[in-house]
């Protein structure tokens, strides 16, 4: 069977392969289309299971809200360099993911990897963008906030990204990237101190009692000192109380006040890559 220069680019379409590849796959396949798709997706597996073992700590973190604001999706897609990163076609992929997660409102990575895009799961498409890129490509987190209003920021370079929900659904709009960006740069653990887990309470004032009583305090005062410690750690890790970046003078839960005495954020997300 020949093939034609429509049938390369067909395929090249479908599969994101190199020209060369495509051409490669359809000489292979004696012209036969479908088993040259088949040959460029069993590269992408052979080219995955010979990475499986690399680290991908590069890539992309992107966030997004649905039209009406009420739903934010965050995602990130490892690579291994940075140069694959900042490629356009790798970008707009994770976009792509990114908006299947949010037109299926997805609870979980593993549902994000089982929904269908283009014809194949995420996950298989991932596998065989490994063999089209040449290098480990890995979905590694989701996650979403439901609000009456939700905020996506993405920090220029695409390695960090945030999602913040409030509970109206008017917020103004230099407000709410302000927050945003707050969230993003000062990485607060809660939104306040009745949302902190209970278990890093109590990893913090067990480090507290220690601290203190390696400082030679006394043990009959330890505990006392000790939720003192955990009381500035609620106010420098809690969104709400966190001291507002450009205003030192005011905490986020003041500037929300400012602009409108009922707003208040009912939870965020944060996400970055450490590189």
């Amino acid at each position: 069977m020949s093939f034609t220069t429509a049938d390369v680019v067909k395929l090249r379409k479908l599969t994101g392969a190199g020209m060369m590849d495509c051409k490669g796959a359809l000489a292979e396949a004696e012209g036969d289309f479908d088993r040259a798709l088949e040959i460029i997706r069993e590269k992408g597996k052979l080219v995955a299971s010979k990475r499986a073992d690399r680290e991908a700590s590069e890539g992309v973190v992107l966030a997004k809200v649905t039209a009406d604001n009420k739903l934010g999706g965050l995602v990130v897609l490892n690579c291994e360099t940075d140069f694959v990163a900042k490629n356009e076609n790798f970008i707009a992929f994770a976009e792509s993911i990114l908006d299947k997660a949010l037109e299926n409102n997805v609870d979980s990575l593993d549902a994000l990897k089982a929904v269908d895009l283009d014809g194949r799961t995420i996950e298989a498409q991932v596998t065989e963008q490994t063999g089209v890129i040449g290098e480990k490509i890995e979905l590694s987190h989701y996650s979403k906030v439901d609000a009456d209003k939700v905020v996506p920021y993405i920090h220029p370079g695409n390695k960090l990204a945030t999602l913040v929900g409030f509970n109206k659904e008017e917020v103004d709009a230099e407000v709410a990237k302000d927050v945003a960006m707050q969230v993003a740069a000062m990485a607060p653990v809660a939104v306040d101190k009745d949302s902190v887990p209970q278990e890093v309470v109590d990893q913090e004032l067990k480090v507290a009692k220690e601290k203190f009583r390696l400082e030679g305090k006394p043990e009959a005062m330890l505990d006392k000192i000790a939720q003192g410690s955990l009381n500035k750690f609620f106010k420098e890790n809690t969104l709400l109380n966190q001291t507002y970046v450009k205003d030192g003078k005011i905490s986020i839960k003041d500037f929300l006040a400012q602009n409108d005495k009922d707003l208040t954020v009912t939870s965020f997300e944060r996400y970055t890559l450490n590189v």
